[in-house]
């Protein structure tokens, strides 16, 4: 394995440009980036463990979790047993989607807040590095830094105010916000299928999907 803790950034960043791990049903090991990001990024035929573990016990672990080895990674035999080995929780097998920064300011009128306990901005600020926030009627978006210091976008339509493209264009305004240059990435619920269609709406692209392992 690694010892590079920049390797899963670099590994994203390709991803970002659509370039990805050969499609051979491998799995690449790489370090944790830091002490709180952990879990496993599966992509099309080829898997990335990016958890300070022992590859030569976790390839066990997998080979014992399903006889199918490209569904295996991301399948609940091996996440659960991949949490028992880590000591950590596994949090739900979200879409990763990803779009590049727009130039210009949003279109959309936004308020940043500096001070807020919506339970949107509290999760964000537990897993994520220089979140700010931003509120307009019927919704709020939040951007930080997550995963190896990834771009990271969250939004929140209130319930009164879905169905009207809100969704959307609070996805869009994120890609307003970012520095130019920069990625923005989005981690969707596969079965919250308004969330994946507004993000899609919004130009964002699946690169696979992620499962991270949370501290306890």
């Amino acid at each position: 394995m690694s010892r590079d803790p920049g390797a899963l950034a670099r590994i994203l960043r390709a991803a970002a440009r659509g370039e990805f791990p050969p499609a051979d049903g491998g799995v690449t090991f790489v370090p944790q980036p830091n002490g709180r990001d952990a879990g496993v990024l599966g992509m099309s035929a080829h898997a990335v463990v990016f958890a300070d573990v022992d590859p030569d016990r976790v390839r066990e672990t997998l080979a014992a979790a399903s006889p199918d080895p490209l569904a295996a990674p991301l399948g609940p035999a091996f996440l659960v047993a991949l949490g028992a080995h880590t000591g950590r929780r596994v949090n739900i097998v979200d879409m990763l989607t990803v779009a590049p920064a727009l130039p210009g300011p949003p279109t959309l009128p936004l308020t940043e807040v500096t001070e807020s306990d919506h339970p949107r901005v509290v999760r964000a600020r537990a897993h994520r590095d220089e979140v700010r926030v931003w509120t307009t009627e019927g919704g709020l978006l939040a951007l930080g830094r997550g995963v190896a210091g990834r771009w990271e976008i969250a939004v929140e339509v209130e319930g009164t105010a879905g169905g009207r493209g809100l969704g959307r264009a609070l996805a869009l305004a994120g890609r307003h916000l970012l520095p130019a240059g920069e990625q923005l990435w989005s981690q969707q619920p596969p079965g919250n299928a308004r969330s994946v269609r507004a993000f899609q709406a919004a130009g964002f692209r699946p690169v696979g999907g992620e499962a991270l392992l949370l501290a306890e």
